[in-house]
């Protein structure tokens, strides 16, 4: 079983954006010069990427400690205070740089600006700060919330494989359980055929063991298991019932997840025989397009619940659980009494959605 979990967010190509994202931006001065010169020198250049700049301090700031260290903890308004602070001291930086560094020949001096002017620029640069640090939640918050969604699934498709190697553990010995009173029954009037019920045994128990441990099997596989199986039980029938049997495949290679048809099969030789009345068994299993059909009529005597030690209801309580888990939404499932019969139709698409 081999789970693999899709790459986090920002990692690999995430990075990849990031640089282009930074590298367009820091790359415009070199498409866009001042009106006067169509060259763009050093002056120039390192006067108009100290905004680009302080916008990374802001987003990255964000991204890497403030969102974690306050935002996710429910500490906003810390991260609120936080981000006044560092937004303050971005632009407080950045007009200490412009007043720093020496204006470019081609600028002319401007006249002193009118204080609501200021203000105006102020505020308008505070609102460019504040979309940088939104934008650095947005992206941050939404790569958490990919991560927790993909942990999340993984949690649960974990928990369902468990729950199959569980279900399928119950299964290997529930099988052995009503073989094994299957061959008890034929020691006390035929201990030849009982030998020889003991040996087709060991030939199901090594598909059982060995052949189903794999997610998917060939149909074809299941199909030989189910004849031999069937032939096993057919030994111990009394004259006066009656079995028979139509199991083919149109495409042997199909994919099967492996005994899920075998609990129908034990249930209608469980329920289906009587000892002193007619008894029938009709099994037929077969493809249509891209669906499996198994279809099994048997006349009904079930057991009584105080007397029956074959672990009755285990079987099918089982599938229809390893059914939910394998074929959601793929599968046809149902068992009725319909007065002295018993009817059990189990459908599956042709491939399991879910690997065990």
């Amino acid at each position: 079983m081999h789970n693999t979990l899709p790459a986090p967010p920002f990692k690999g190509m995430g990075k990849l954006i990031h640089i282009v994202a930074w590298g367009i931006l820091f790359g415009l001065p070199f498409f866009f010069t001042g009106r006067e010169s169509q060259t763009v020198t050093v002056i120039s250049y390192v006067r108009s990427v100290i905004v680009p700049l302080s916008f990374m301090l802001v987003f990255y700031a964000n991204y890497f400690l403030l969102i974690d260290h306050f935002l996710f903890t429910k500490h906003t308004w810390k991260f609120f205070l936080s981000n006044i602070v560092l937004i303050a001291a971005a632009m407080g930086g950045v007009h200490l740089m412009f007043e720093l560094l020496p204006h470019p020949e081609w600028t002319h001096p401007r006249p002193e600006k009118e204080i609501q002017e200021i203000i105006g620029f102020f505020i308008v640069n505070a609102m460019l700060y504040l979309l940088v640090a939104g934008l650095s939640v947005a992206i941050k918050m939404t790569g958490s919330w990919y991560q927790t969604e993909t942990a999340r699934r993984e949690l649960e498709k974990s928990r369902a494989e468990a729950e199959l190697q569980n279900l399928k553990s119950q299964l290997n010995p529930h099988f052995l359980f009503n073989t094994l009173n299957n061959i008890y029954s034929l020691i006390a009037f035929s201990p030849e055929r009982a030998q020889e019920a003991v040996h087709d045994l060991s030939r199901l128990l090594r598909y059982v063991l060995y052949e189903s441990s794999q997610p998917v099997v060939p149909l074809e596989k299941e199909l030989d298991f189910i004849r031999n199986y069937v032939e096993l039980m057919r030994i111990r029938l009394p004259e006066h019932a009656r079995l028979t049997t139509a199991i083919s495949s149109v495409n042997p290679s199909t994919p099967v997840a492996p005994l899920l048809f075998i609990s129908l099969i034990e249930n209608a030789f469980k329920h289906g025989v009587s000892n002193n009345k007619p008894s029938f068994i009709d099994l037929d299993i077969h493809q249509e397009g891209e669906r499996i059909i198994c279809s099994i009529r048997n006349s009904y005597f079930p057991k009584d619940t105080n007397q029956d030690k074959s672990g009755s209801g285990i079987g099918l309580q089982n599938l229809r659980r390893r059914l939910e888990l394998l074929y959601p939404n793929r599968h046809i499932f149902s068992c009725k009494a319909e007065d002295d019969n018993y009817h059990s139709l189990l459908e599956l698409q042709a491939s399991p959605l879910i690997d065990q």
